[in-house]
């Protein structure tokens, strides 16, 4: 698939702007706080329902202005897709002309791959970054999981309400029972799910990561949840501990993966170029777990990536991503070997091809 055009109106920076995208690569650049990620998360927005960047999504509207909108215009083998956004009082979208009734309905119809340089904190910092990871690789491919992990959020925050009433106005712990049940019914589904994704990602990112090492460095990601065998159970023992806590201690929202690299952590014992060269590993295998599932190449997209590579990994990168469309951003303008490229040079978010 690929994205053929985009048409921004009051979205961040941009008051009215129109691209038309290369089916190969697009090379997006200028200077700092020209608008360049804009158009990054513009596609992100479009293919995800949310933003990268923020969650307060006013911010998303140019300033002084009362709105703002996007539409994206996509091609698969078999359809055209157009995507239609608007956020004012509240965020809505159109899928070809029609209402979306939820967000989650815009799922599955373009399928993106982000790379930014924020990235190497998913191997860095708290687990929540590798579950955002999951959540957003799975849920492109897999909508229903959306559906079932809001509602096992809202029933994780309803139980810790409900543990900090057993603690402090002596409810019956027994009605935990309301909650737990369905917890563990919908727990073990989003653990089904991201199992099944991270052994599909183990199966891709092994022999990329190989080849992207000279065959120095073996790759392995462990998936990490304390739900245990009998999740139910391991729920009701956690009981006494969760009411003096206040908020729950299994399941899972707690679960974590671990990458390895020769049989060591990498968050422990992985260089900096080792964790750049993982994050990328990680990504790749997924555009490639994506192309598995729906029979088409994810859209690439680089966030100023470039920056944190030298120019063997740049080119590297490319020879792995060179079926698929790529849109890029960076300060500099440069040449890609052996690939068709479309420039564009962004001032004061306008957009000029060159």
């Amino acid at each position: 698939m690929y994205i053929n055009k985009i048409k921004l109106e009051n979205f961040r920076n941009y008051e009215k702007q129109e691209i038309e995208f290369d089916k190969n690569v697009n090379i997006i650049y200028g200077d700092n706080a020209q608008g360049k990620t804009n158009i990054l998360e513009s596609v992100f927005i479009c293919s995800l329902g949310k933003s990268f960047r923020t969650n307060r999504e006013k911010e998303l509207i140019n300033k002084e202005k009362e709105y703002a909108r996007i539409e994206m215009i996509s091609y698969k083998e078999d359809r055209d897709i157009k995507i239609n956004f608007e956020i004012k009082e509240k965020k809505k979208f159109k899928i070809n002309g029609i209402p979306a009734k939820k967000t989650s309905d815009i799922l599955g119809k373009n399928y993106i791959v982000l790379f930014t340089p924020e990235d190497i904190s998913i191997l860095k910092n708290e687990p929540s970054k590798r579950r955002r990871f999951l959540n957003i690789m799975i849920s492109q491919l897999r909508p229903m999981y959306v559906h079932l992990l809001n509602q096992y959020n809202k029933m994780i925050e309803q139980r810790n309400i409900y543990l900090k009433q057993i603690k402090y106005e002596e409810k019956k712990i027994e009605n935990l029972e309301i909650w737990d049940e369905q917890i563990v019914k919908a727990g073990k589904k989003i653990y089904e799910y991201r199992k099944e994704f991270i052994e599909k990602i183990n199966d891709k990112i092994f022999d990329i990561h190989l080849k992207t090492t000279e065959n120095k460095e073996k790759i392995k990601i462990k998936y990490i949840s304390n739900i245990g065998n009998n999740y139910s159970e391991n729920l009701k023992k956690n009981r006494n501990s969760d009411i003096q806590k206040g908020y729950t201690g299994i399941g899972i929202h707690r679960d974590d993966f671990e990458i390895y690299i020769n049989n060591n952590p990498i968050s422990i014992y992985g260089s900096q170029g080792q964790k750049r060269t993982a994050i990328i590993s990680l990504k790749l295998a997924e555009a490639n777990v994506i192309y598995d599932e729906i029979g088409e190449r994810p859209v690439i997209l680089l966030d100023d990536f470039m920056s944190e590579l030298d120019k063997k990994r740049i080119q590297g990168l490319f020879e792995n991503i060179k079926e698929n469309q790529v849109i890029i951003t960076c300060t500099d303008s440069f040449k890609i070997n052996n690939s068709k490229y479309k420039l564009y040079k962004v001032t004061n978010a306008k957009i000029e091809c060159i």
